[in-house]
């Protein structure tokens, strides 16, 4: 009897033993389930996760952060690029329809191409052409013939501002349509051609009183005609703005005539 009840007392000794190992088993493997996961993780403290494994807190991390950190800045990098195409190509839009305008302002100040003149606003025209042709021709003269400093000082303004009108009658011309005269007329070419026989004192007073005197009168009094028969903005404007240069001129030819007499002194 003593002997069984010692068999008991060793049996339930052992369960217990063997309920104490048990649980010592399932904590252990608790702990190591608990333990981060090393595969694929950086030792580097507070690094994320990103091998899908087990987590600290134990469960399941499917998502990889990284991909979408990098799928996110690729979808950004995706929309500031199309939103800076579309930006930059409504911009060139823009720029175009400006340059299109721009041109288009300009175009509406200049001459009307195709629009013919009148009988009278051709005729001022041409009268311009040929003012300023001869005061060219005359003046080139001049330059190679004369010896007097004043003289060919002149010449010299004859020449620059003579041409710049001429340019701006025959751009005037060309938009309208309008032929200009080639060479001189016969009054014209009658005065250069006793100009070149002409040298010394004898040139310098011809031409003071022919190309700078006459000539300049003539000019003025053909303007003052046309003036009055022009309907045309723009020839009106174009002969308004040979007026003061022709009288501007006239003055000075006059003056230089009275007190240099022609002479050749240089003075």
């Amino acid at each position: 009897m003593q002997n069984k009840n010692t068999l008991k007392g060793l049996l339930a000794v052992s369960a217990v033993a063997a309920m104490f190992t048990a649980v010592g088993v399932h904590a252990q493997t608790a702990a190591v389930s608990q333990t981060p996961s090393q595969t694929g993780t950086s030792s580097t403290p507070g690094k994320q996760n990103t091998s899908g494994k087990t987590t600290r807190e134990g469960t399941i991390d499917n998502t990889n952060s990284t991909g979408m950190e990098n799928r996110a800045n690729q979808t950004g990098a995706a929309g500031m690029t199309g939103h800076g195409a579309a930006g930059m190509l409504g911009q060139s839009s823009t720029s175009s329809s400006m340059g299109a305008s721009g041109a288009g302002q300009a175009a509406a100040g200049a001459p009307a191409s195709g629009a013919k003149l009148s009988a009278s606003d051709e005729k001022a025209v041409k009268d311009m052409a040929m003012a300023d042709m001869a005061e060219v021709e005359t003046g080139k003269l001049a330059l190679s013939k004369s010896q007097n400093a004043d003289v060919k000082a002149f010449a010299q303004q004859m020449v620059d501002d003579h041409g710049q009108a001429l340019s701006k009658v025959q751009a005037l011309a060309q938009a309208r349509g309008v032929t200009l005269p080639t060479e001189l007329d016969a009054k014209h070419k009658a005065m250069s051609a006793k100009l070149e026989k002409l040298s010394g004192d004898a040139f310098d007073k011809a031409y003071m009183a022919g190309a700078g005197v006459k000539d300049h009168k003539d000019t003025k009094a053909k303007l003052t005609s046309d003036a009055k028969k022009i309907k045309d903005p723009d020839v009106k404007a174009l002969a308004d703005q040979h007026m003061p240069v022709v009288e501007q001129h006239l003055k000075s030819a006059q003056q230089m005539h009275m007190a240099k007499s022609g002479t050749t002194s240089g003075k």
